[in-house]
């Protein structure tokens, strides 16, 4: 089983550009000094949140954190017929794959490759790609939130291994 989630990369303005003291007229320009102020002669920010604190991790890293449980509560029942499938979640669908008078899908299923006789692209098992926004939006709160990811990867982990739901999830479709 592999997640991929949508962190990564780097953050706009953190090149090497000029810093102070790399001017024209600086005397020192090949060593640069730590910054110790800002432009207001302020100390420089530091956290905001204590890493303990859950605030600390963006929304979508708590996203990312309910669709692992939710695979979580799969796994011991499903271990080997989820151990080819990737999990992966992404913002929104892409507007290709949204039909005119269709309904913005929740998720989706990428089918894997199972061709192996090509080593520049080998064999891949399915994908299932959950839509963070379109679930944020229909959910009210973070506990509802859990459920529907839950009851989503549920629904598409049964069409991968062509069975019903309820198999899945005995408790499938139940309210409460």
């Amino acid at each position: 089983m592999t997640v991929q989630t949508g962190e990564g990369g780097s953050r706009p303005g953190s090149g090497s550009g000029p810093g102070p003291g790399s001017g024209p007229g600086s005397a020192s320009s090949s060593v640069e000094r730590p910054r110790r102020r800002d432009r207001h002669g302020r100390g420089l920010r530091g956290r905001l949140v204590p890493p303990g604190v859950p605030l600390y991790r963006s929304r979508a890293q708590q996203f990312d954190d309910l669709v692992l449980e939710a695979v979580a509560r799969l796994e011991p029942r499903w271990e080997t017929e989820l151990s080819d499938v990737e999990f992966a979640v992404q913002e929104v669908p892409d507007a290709d794959t949204i039909g005119e008078d269709e309904p913005v899908p929740l998720a989706r299923i990428v089918q894997g490759s199972p061709d192996t006789s090509n080593p520049g692209h080998p064999a891949t098992g399915p994908r299932i790609v959950l839509f963070r926004r379109p679930l944020l939006a229909r959910a009210e709160d973070e506990d509802e939130l859990s459920e529907l990811i839950f009851d989503v990867v549920v629904e598409e982990v049964a069409e991968i291994l062509g069975v019903d739901p309820e198999v899945i999830d005995p408790g499938y479709g139940d309210l409460g």
